[in-house]
C-alpha cells in the first residue's frame, strides 16, 4: 500500500456486532446472535470499572463440542476470553495488523469513548482494506 493512502480501521470494521451478557448460557448465547459472520459476540461490561469480553465461535468448538459439553450447562462467562486486546477506530490498518500478529489475535473489539463501535479481524483488514485500495488502482 502506499504511504499516501491511509487506511484507517474505522474504514474497515465491521459495524453490526452481537451483544450478549456473560451471565447467559452459550445456548442462549447462540440464539441470540444475529451476525455470525463476525464469527464472535461482545460481553459487555458488569459495571463502569470492568473491561469488555469476546466469546469466539471458535472457543465455542473447542470448549463445548470438542468436549462434548452441553451449551444449555455452560455459561458464557467460563469460556469468554476477558479482558480483551482493544483497537482505537483511528490506528491505521497497518499497525492493526502488526499489533494482532504480535499477540496472536484474529480479532478485536474497536472501542471509543469507553463504548464498543465495531468489530475488526484480520479478514477485515484484507478484504475491506487492501483489496479495495488495490482494486481502486
Amino acid at each position: 500500500m502506499s504511504p499516501n493512502k491511509l487506511v484507517r480501521v474505522r474504514d474497515v470494521m465491521k459495524k453490526e456486532f452481537d451483544r450478549v451478557d456473560g451471565i447467559i448460557t452459550v445456548a442462549e448465547a447462540l440464539r441470540q446472535m444475529q451476525h455470525p459472520e463476525v464469527r464472535a459476540l461482545i460481553v459487555n461490561k458488569r459495571h463502569a470499572d470492568d473491561e469488555y469480553g469476546m466469546l469466539f465461535l471458535m472457543d465455542i468448538a473447542r470448549h463445548i463440542l470438542a468436549k462434548d459439553r452441553s451449551p444449555e450447562r455452560v455459561n458464557v462467562y467460563e469460556i469468554m476470553v476477558k479482558p480483551v486486546l482493544t483497537i482505537p477506530p483511528k490506528m491505521d490498518i497497518r499497525y492493526c495488523a502488526r499489533l494482532f500478529d504480535r499477540f496472536n489475535v484474529l480479532r478485536a473489539p474497536v472501542i471509543e469513548n469507553d463504548e464498543v463501535i465495531g468489530i475488526v479481524g484480520f479478514s477485515d483488514i484484507v478484504l475491506r482494506g487492501m483489496v479495495d485500495y488495490y482494486k481502486n488502482q
